[in-house]
């Protein structure tokens, strides 16, 4: 093995189980703050969520930003950064899926780092801009997706580059991710597929990825066990609080795992969402088996590995079996729980895949697949999803 030093790192305070939304306000008071933004959307203020953790955060006295949109952007991020200022906020409470949590860690940002936003870029080495000087937040999750409340990224839509633009660095941790999965009882069955395809996409793109760390290795085959497991379930049920739980353990599992890296999946997906307007997830969803398939020359004992995971019958198949088996047991978990499986069904046309394709080689999430990719491979990618 070529001596290389790998970094491990597991540090995100999390409160799991159904009912931890009533430890908010002790959360906030060891923190000391008094006064926090809670960042969230419209839809989530509609509901009785906001409400929910407006209570549970009391006595502090929350002040609301709603105007997150579904792809978060950055003018997103500075409206909620000018109620922060306006309002003499001390903290970020990010309630909502990974759309909210995002903007709320890139408001953080912005609350003790000067514009613009596209300096912390990952692509250009932004984090080394980045230091801990930063607001307490607290990550409460609705969703059981992008885990993005115990990530150390965010995902922004910018005006300069027009694409979304990934800031990472440890320091967005937040500092306590509240993980109740009772908040996901209402989320539509729509929702929770497209979301939850978002998990098991982290979770295998992560365990693919280039590089090593056995841990994440690990918790990417436990979060793939738990969504297959469970996302059926979750879709059919809502109030199905095992299946629920089960997903929401999913979802951070695929954001702890997803340090190591991502791949094609997600490279493919991000211009879906910022050019097109797509669910993040769903899109993640269709691709995934196309790119399962793309990279199988470079990893089929990685996707024997997977369908293990995924509790197929393989133990005694050939490998090519057993890799055949992972990416059409992904194919047909799309159908299972009612998911598109084509692009063209969500508005996207052959005219689109060239424009599509070079904005995909322009995200860095690729540069970690198991298999190079070239712009003609986006384009094949997209055709076959197509």
């Amino acid at each position: 093995m070529d001596r290389e030093i790998s970094n491990f790192s597991f540090p995100t305070r999390i409160l799991f189980g159904a009912g931890a939304l009533s430890e908010l306000s002790a959360e906030i008071g060891r923190l000391g703050v008094k006064r926090p933004l809670l960042v969230t959307d419209k839809g989530i203020v509609e509901s009785s969520l906001a409400d929910r953790a407006i209570a549970a955060a009391k006595p502090s006295t929350v002040v609301i930003y709603d105007g997150v949109s579904p792809n978060p952007t950055e003018e997103n991020v500075f409206d909620g950064l000018a109620r922060y200022r306006g309002e003499r906020c001390d903290a970020i409470i990010g309630l909502g899926g990974g759309s909210s949590i995002d903007a709320a860690k890139a408001i953080r940002l912005g609350a003790t780092h000067p514009p613009p936003l596209e300096q912390y870029d990952d692509q250009l080495n932004g984090a080394e801009k980045i230091g801990p000087n930063l607001p307490p937040m607290i990550a409460i999750a609705t969703t059981s997706g992008t885990g993005s409340e115990v990530g150390r990224s965010t995902v922004i839509i910018l005006k300069s580059t027009d694409r979304k633009t990934v800031i990472f660095s440890p320091y967005l941790i937040p500092n306590s991710a509240i993980a109740d999965p009772e908040l996901t009882m209402g989320l539509p069955m729509k929702l929770t597929a497209g979301t939850g395809l978002d998990a098991l996409a982290h979770n295998i793109e992560a365990y693919l990825s280039k590089g090593y760390h056995p841990m994440c290795d690990a918790i990417a085959l436990e979060g793939v066990r738990l969504c297959i497991r469970h996302l059926p379930a979750a879709v059919r049920n809502g109030k199905n609080l095992e299946a629920r739980t089960g997903m929401m353990a999913s979802s951070m599992m695929g954001a702890v795992a997803f340090q190591k890296g991502l791949g094609a999946v997600h490279s493919l997906s991000h211009p879906l969402s910022s050019v097109a307007g797509l669910h993040h997830g769903t899109t993640n969803g269709i691709l995934l088996a196309h790119v399962m398939e793309f990279n199988r020359s470079t990893c089929e004992e990685r996707l024997r590995d997977l369908a293990l995971a995924m509790n197929l019958k393989i133990w005694d198949s050939p490998v090519p079996e057993a890799a055949s088996a992972a990416i059409q047991r992904v194919q047909g978990l799309l159908t299972e729980i009612g998911s598109p499986y084509r692009l063209s069904t969500l508005g996207i046309s052959r005219e689109m895949i060239p424009m599509l394709a070079k904005k995909a080689m322009e995200d860095a999430c690729h540069r970690l697949n198991p298999r190079p990719c070239s712009e003609a491979d986006m384009v094949e990618l997209y055709m076959r999803a197509l």
